[in-house]
């Protein structure tokens, strides 16, 4: 039996974006069992998903090494054919290196990368290029002497239970808006998202969709806005409820994070902003109903870095700031 491993164990959205490639291995071999390796916190992104048999979780948080060599001993044990890495750093490395896969791929910046069978260059694309390489080509590119070169789209499966858990927040037009970023320069300010709140159209409700962690942030913004219908989902809903409500949104608003790749890979409207990273660097939006919006002007510091930063290095923060109502709100020219 052909066994394959798909490793991400990055951030939620590396892990949306990873469900491309399962589709594609589904898709090319389907009677192979595929399974899937990540960090502790995001398996809710592939709980029951149809085309993984089994999920191995890293806890990356609580006795990390430990943890990680009990998972390599795991990996050793089911005797996968083939090993896709898509994390870049060493811990991945190392458990694709003791696998015994007689097919490792994995990219070139992995200091285990002397292991690889399949080992290919990872290219970000100039900031302004005119060519720029998309997230799921890249690891595309991993499984292409196997499959072909052509990407699938990411997937996200949630359940009936969880379409039917959102029901209550869909009797009227919505639209969503996921306002959080773990850095600082991708998030569009909070004052930011109330101002464009204030202009939505009264007949929609809007969800602010969140993590825990960001309930006080969507509490915030809630109690600022003067628009008549706000609720604050934060910490309410699951990854999954959260990804079948932004399915039946009229838009979806977010920052260049996880959220984003959710629309994606609900094939969801979605309004995706940012600020001090450009989409350039492969993680914009990849279906049609989608616009990215950034400032106008092309600044001299723009941008600061491929993940941002705690802080504005330059102390102005433009790239968001001068981001206006009227670009985040084009669709609306669709329904007056």
């Amino acid at each position: 039996m052909i066994k394959f491993l798909v490793i991400q164990t990055a951030f939620t959205g590396d892990v949306v974006l990873a469900t491309a490639i399962v589709e594609k291995l589904h898709h090319q071999y389907p009677g192979a069992k595929i399974d899937f390796l990540l960090r502790k916190g995001n398996e809710g992104l592939l709980e029951n998903h149809p085309f993984i048999t089994n999920l191995l979780v890293w806890d990356k948080k609580t006795d990390k090494m430990a943890n990680l060599l009990r998972i390599a001993r795991t990996v050793r044990k089911e005797q996968y054919t083939h090993v896709i890495n898509l994390h870049r750093f060493a811990s991945s490395g190392l458990i694709t290196f003791l696998s015994g896969a007689g097919y490792k791929a994995g990219f070139d910046k992995n200091p285990f990368s002397f292991c690889y069978t399949k080992k290919v260059t990872h290219v970000i694309s100039e900031p302004y290029g005119e060519n720029s390489i998309h997230e799921v080509q890249r690891n595309q590119m991993l499984i292409a002497d196997i499959t072909d070169r052509e990407a699938a789209m990411p997937v996200l499966y949630p359940t009936t239970a969880d379409f039917e858990f959102v029901k209550q927040y869909q009797a009227e037009p919505y639209i969503c808006i996921a306002p959080s970023s773990v850095w600082f320069t991708k998030q569009f300010p909070p004052e930011k998202w109330v101002s464009l709140i204030n202009m939505l159209p009264a007949n929609y409700r809007v969800y602010l969709l969140g993590a825990p962690s960001d309930k006080n942030l969507g509490e915030s913004i809630a109690n600022k806005t003067i628009h008549a219908h706000v609720e604050n989902l934060c910490g309410k809903l699951s990854f999954l409820q959260s990804a079948a409500v932004m399915q039946g949104a009229e838009m979806n608003y977010a920052n260049d994070s996880a959220p984003l790749h959710f629309a994606s890979a609900m094939n969801a409207p979605v309004t995706a902003v940012f600020c001090s990273t450009v989409p350039a660097f492969g993680f914009g939006p990849l279906r049609d109903n989608a616009r990215v919006v950034e400032i106008r002007e092309r600044l001299y510091c723009r941008p600061c870095g491929l993940h941002g930063h705690k802080t504005c290095p330059e102390g102005h923060f433009r790239c968001a700031m001068d981001i206006t109502n009227d670009q985040l709100l084009w669709w609306t020219l669709r329904t007056t």
